[in-house]
């Protein structure tokens, strides 16, 4: 291929191609438990979390449910992947072997919101949340029917297997959310005079991005590191559905997702979808729905 102008403009359109296959190959997992925020700024601010408003009676003034104090924000990350093509592959029309790579580079940029999010809610074991607490910790702190202190629990940690969880995901705000400050785009560094090309004869292809992720209402997810057994499971909900805000207010928060590493499909699949087990009616069918995520390894 005789290198111009024309001919990388026409390169750049078939590597822009092959890029946007490999964004609609990856399935996509995260928008079922994160809820996506615009985001214009450096850094989004979140400090109304920590109140789940109800209705209520109206006696005397109104009561404005305003910004909580808890300075809980999202600051954006930037992010990159870039490929190099050998200028020399090009001037011998030897360009087959980079459409597997672009594919793979459209492929592993659409993943990585699943990345990020799936990630973020393993780590919600160790990570604080809006109230200063681990995501999923023992002593959330709330307030209780006569308004004084106490702590509530969304994590059983007591057993040694791996972390399985229980979601409530049918609100507009998730358990999590991922913040999205400036879509994926690709670029390509193509002039004979940039760096890349003029010193290493390279031609550089890549796509940038800025996002984060970060946690909704605790309120809204359990963790639990016990056996995946029906037992086990009935406990967690349970303890979700018995779960009541300040002043010992109903939440009326009911999970609607369990989610799990894959090797625990089938015990999911066991519990959730059998019509019997051990000879008596399965009372768990069709409880929640299930959904497991490599990310989580």
């Amino acid at each position: 291929m005789i290198i111009n102008r024309a001919n990388l403009n026409t390169l750049f359109v078939a590597f822009s191609a092959l890029y946007a296959q490999g964004l609609g190959q990856a399935e996509s997992q995260y928008g079922r438990i994160a809820t996506t925020v615009p985001s214009s700024t450096k850094t989004n601010e979140y400090g109304w979390l920590g109140k789940i408003p109800s209705m209520r009676e109206w006696i005397g003034d109104r009561v404005v449910h305003g910004l909580e104090n808890h300075g809980y924000s999202i600051k954006n990350k930037p992010f990159e992947l870039t490929v190099g093509v050998d200028r020399d592959d090009i001037d011998d029309d030897n360009l087959g072997i980079y459409s597997p790579m672009m594919i793979n580079l459209g492929e592993a940029v659409a993943a990585q919101p699943d990345e990020l999010v799936f990630s973020l809610l393993k780590n919600g074991i160790s990570t604080a949340c809006y109230d200063g607490q681990y995501f999923f910790d023992t002593d959330h702190p709330v307030l209780d029917d006569s308004g004084n202190p106490t702590t509530q629990s969304n994590v059983d940690s007591g057993g040694s297997g791996p972390y399985w969880y229980l979601l409530s995901t049918k609100r507009f705000l998730k358990p999590l959310i991922f913040q999205d400050r400036k879509k994926p785009n690709f670029v390509a560094k193509v002039s004979e005079t940039d760096d890349n090309v003029f010193d290493r004869r390279e031609y550089v292809y890549g796509v940038d991005a800025r996002r984060n992720v970060g946690f909704g209402f605790w309120q809204m997810a359990y963790a639990s590191n016990q056996a995946l057994t029906e037992e086990n499971l009935q406990a967690a909900y349970n303890a979700f559905t018995s779960r009541k805000g300040d002043h010992g207010r109903p939440l009326g928060l009911k999970p609607d997702l369990l989610v799990t590493v894959p090797n625990q499909k089938f015990a999911a699949a066991k519990i959730l979808t059998a019509a019997q087990i051990a000879g008596t009616d399965n009372v768990m069918k069709g409880l929640v729905d299930h959904m497991d995520s490599a990310w989580l390894l």
